[in-house]
């Protein structure tokens, strides 16, 4: 694995801290794209995707320092060390906000947003592979066992490397999701990814190495539980029977501001 790059004008450009670059870069591009085709104002993306990924990488630590509070150490305050799920949060909540005063249709803004994002999340899990950061899996004798000898966690032993199982569990998503965006209601787009990305981790945790905290389930497994349960109840809301062509393929009426 190669945790770190090149050396930039005495600058270190990992491979973590590139890959979460390029993702925000990729998802950017993706949501301009949507942004274009509904005819609204594609300079809105850049402040959109900025905030929500500062935003939601301080979520991101601050649920990681939390959860550790118990063994703190000076490294956690570092480079190392976010959990996904605090992220997420932080950043939805920053993207409900933004989306308000930027006066954008919040379901139709969420609903194009989830293939961009779901690249976003198998870019990043690539970054964590190339730094070997840890969250790979438990030993494993397959084919495709994979030593993090050079890691930022390094490890001599075959293991799972379960970021490259997420990574392709949301390229999959982000394909599909892609493919259906003018054709599926955004209630629709948002349950499917919230099932999808939830039970893709779910069942990467089977072979992660993450402490049981309730019912024999580790922590992120209760989270994906309950994005799946959300996308579920999305499903069976009563907007799900809007026209998708009323609410994805037609432009505001007035825009967002310009």
């Amino acid at each position: 694995m190669h945790p770190t790059l090149f050396h930039l004008f005495g600058i270190t450009i990992t491979s973590y801290g590139a890959s979460k670059a390029l993702a925000a870069l990729a998802a950017g591009w993706l949501l301009s794209r949507e942004f274009r085709r509904l005819g609204w104002n594609t300079a809105v993306v850049t402040n959109l995707v900025l905030a929500t990924t500062v935003v939601g990488f301080l979520g991101a630590k601050l649920y990681y320092l939390a959860e550790h509070a118990h063994d703190m150490m000076s490294h956690d305050f570092g480079g190392s060390g976010f959990t996904w799920y605090g992220g997420f949060l932080a950043g939805a909540a920053t993207f409900l906000l933004l989306a308000r005063h930027y006066r954008l249709p919040i379901a139709t803004l969420a609903g194009i947003s989830t293939a961009p994002l779901s690249v976003a999340y198998g870019i990043g899990r690539i970054g964590c592979l190339l730094a070997g950061d840890g969250t790979y899996g438990r030993p494993t004798s397959l084919p495709w066992g994979v030593t993090f000898t050079h890691g930022t966690m390094p490890t001599t032993v075959p293991v799972h490397p379960t970021p490259l199982y997420e990574a392709l569990a949301a390229f999959a998503t982000a394909v599909l999701l892609w493919r259906v965006r003018r054709r599926w209601q955004p209630s629709t787009m948002v349950a499917v990814y919230l099932i999808l990305a939830g039970t893709a981790r779910f069942l990467v945790e089977i072979v992660r190495i993450n402490t049981k905290a309730w019912l024999g389930l580790t922590q992120p497994q209760l989270w994906s539980l309950a994005l799946v349960a959300v996308g579920a109840a999305v499903l069976l809301l009563p907007w799900r029977r809007w026209s998708p062509s009323r609410i994805v393929d037609q432009p505001l009426a007035t825009g967002p501001p310009r």
